[in-house]
């Protein structure tokens, strides 16, 4: 295949939203590994002062872990969350279908993961003013791995982005934070708490080609039964568009790639992907994603009855009314927002 270059004359602001895009994608991709070979260096060749320095920032994130499990309160610092260079770039929009009123907290379902889950990531994590417009008083956060946030360096970036914990400590101490507006919590003006859960996780990465919509939810419930034991609504959200911006190595179920894929991630919560995109001044080869629109379709709440103990029917009948959902949000939006809506189809496995 022949390179098909950039044009030497691009306008400034382009050059600019690729740039950014590389620093997140590059970013997201070498993070977790890079933390961990800074701290191998720095305990390897660090003198007594950087390695006492080390030592205290360890027993700083296990008070902090311990303490709210690495969670940042509030919506943080939005320098950190006010990047709409990156948006611009696809670009990402957020569409709003109901109301989420502030007096309660959400779990917002959201499909499909793609290969780095980016429309929701730029609307609830590192561009969120347009969240803040269409959602007043609602914090978005994002749950990611766990281990996240007991990896030096790794943790600080991620919490400066609004990123939680997605074990079920941390959601239910997120979840179950009171609504009243005189709560302590609650004085910079927000009384709720929305956080995205990417259901499908690490298993629908692997699943993720142009124009392939395939769900893996069929028996993901723990979100359910957490929204339940919160007492929290459940928000089902779709990103079109989300699956066309990577595709990655050819790697049906049987393939010896998806089953070294799924040896990883059985250990390590992580897939091994190998994505194809674009690069810095080609657009054919490379890891970075194409500039394609995503379209983030935030759908209306499910209300749950909050119980301690989560009755496995009525867990069942909430997780049907979630997949109800994202069949309807799909067959209501996939003209308006996907290129081959009559060959697209919805899979949810």
């Amino acid at each position: 295949m022949t390179i098909e270059w950039a044009p030497l004359w691009v306008p400034l602001e382009r050059r600019l939203q690729t740039l950014v895009t590389s620093f997140f994608t590059y970013t997201f991709f070498t993070l977790p590994i890079s933390s961990c070979l800074a701290v191998a260096i720095l305990l390897y060749y660090g003198e007594m002062f950087v390695r006492s320095l080390l030592l205290i920032y360890f027993v700083k994130i296990y008070l902090d872990y311990k303490r709210n499990y690495g969670i940042m309160e509030g919506n943080g610092w939005l320098f950190y969350r006010s990047n709409r260079r990156y948006r611009n770039y696809f670009p990402v929009e957020l569409v709003k279908t109901a109301e989420l009123p502030p007096n309660r907290n959400y779990i917002v379902a959201s499909f499909p993961h793609g290969i780095l889950g980016t429309g929701t990531c730029i609307n609830m994590s590192l561009d969120i003013g347009n969240w803040l417009s269409l959602f007043p008083q609602v914090r978005p956060k994002i749950a990611t791995l766990d281990h996240h946030f007991k990896t030096p360096f790794l943790r600080d970036i991620v919490r400066w982005w609004g990123m939680v914990s997605v074990s079920k400590e941390s959601l239910a101490y997120l979840l179950s934070k009171s609504n009243d507006p005189k709560h302590k919590d609650n004085l910079d003006g927000f009384t709720s708490n929305a956080v995205a859960v990417l259901v499908g996780g690490a298993k629908e990465a692997m699943d993720s080609h142009p124009g392939q919509y395939i769900l893996t939810l069929k028996n993901r419930k723990g979100f359910v039964k957490m929204a339940v034991r919160t007492g929290s609504s459940i928000v089902p959200s779709l990103s079109f568009g989300e699956v066309d911006i990577f595709d990655q190595v050819a790697n049906p179920p049987d393939s010896s790639l998806r089953r070294f894929q799924n040896v990883v991630k059985k250990f390590t919560g992580i897939s091994p992907l190998l994505p194809k995109g674009r690069g810095i001044f080609n657009y054919n080869y490379g890891i970075l994603p194409h500039r394609r629109r995503i379209v983030q379709v935030v759908g209306s709440p499910i209300d749950v009855e909050k119980c301690e103990t989560p009755d496995p029917e009525y867990v069942d009948k909430i997780h049907g009314q979630v997949i109800d959902a994202l069949e309807r949000m799909f067959d209501e939006y996939k003209e308006k927002y996907t290129p081959n809506s009559k060959q697209t189809k919805l899979i949810i496995q």
